[in-house]
């Protein structure tokens, strides 16, 4: 009777054992490059037909054997999952991108384009409790075109809509400068702001970028960077 080293319970020792060279090519077809629940079975039966009698595979290494083909099984169908989950996501990405065509994300920034009401609508951020909050919008060349006081405001994000755009400015299209002022002590200082802009064109990106967006005045930015949406 043939016997195995009981130190040789590996299974490149058991596929040496059943004469499978696993260093050479094998001539099996592609479906069987990898070993199933029915090869591992056939294989640990072999195992115990022809082991020592004298020193016999102890319970542990069985169980042992059989937990590591457990696992790798477990792993091997995680793998599966996870890959129909990417492919899923993919899909919502998509589906997110061209939802996204014609809407308005607010982004960091100072400039915005008034709505066909002549409005402009955005956010300031108060780095604390403030007196007295200005903000003030101003055309191409400087100019003041108006300031609306948003009196007193507590720290975090204050929203702010201005509906006073000059109805030429409107039909030009033209950029206006949005600029935020707040008084928390020390006087007014500039403070910084967010602005509804338009999405002009998006793509679904890949798994690392995600939806990437095409923002009119700001350029391509993640979907990631995005404060809020507008619909």
């Amino acid at each position: 009777m043939s016997n195995i080293d009981p130190s040789q319970q590996s299974l490149s020792a058991i596929l040496n054992k059943l004469g499978i060279n696993s260093s050479e090519k094998s001539n099996m077809p592609k479906a069987k490059d990898q070993l199933g629940q029915e090869d591992f079975l056939k294989l640990m039966t072999t195992q115990l037909q022809n082991q020592d009698p004298f020193a016999p595979m102890e319970n542990g290494e069985f169980i042992a054997q059989m937990a590591q083909f457990s696992t790798v099984t477990g792993i091997t169908s995680m793998d599966e999952s996870l890959k129909n989950v990417a492919a899923k996501l993919g899909e919502t990405r998509i589906a997110t991108a061209a939802n996204m065509l014609g809407h308005s994300v607010l982004v960091p920034g100072k400039i915005a384009r008034a709505d066909d009401d002549g409005s402009v609508n955005g956010v300031i951020d108060l780095p604390s409790a403030s007196t007295n909050v200005n903000v003030v919008f101003k055309s191409q060349n400087g100019e003041i075109i108006d300031t609306i006081n948003l009196g007193n405001q507590s720290s975090g994000l204050v929203g702010f809509a201005w509906h006073g755009a000059p109805k030429d400015m409107i039909e030009n299209d033209e950029p206006i400068f949005v600029e935020a002022y707040a008084n928390s002590g020390k006087g007014m200082e500039g403070v910084s702001s967010s602005i509804f802009a338009e999405v002009l064109s998006s793509s679904a990106g890949d798994g690392d970028s995600g939806v990437m967006l095409d923002v009119r005045d700001y350029g391509t930015i993640s979907a990631n960077e995005v404060i809020k949406f507008r619909m």
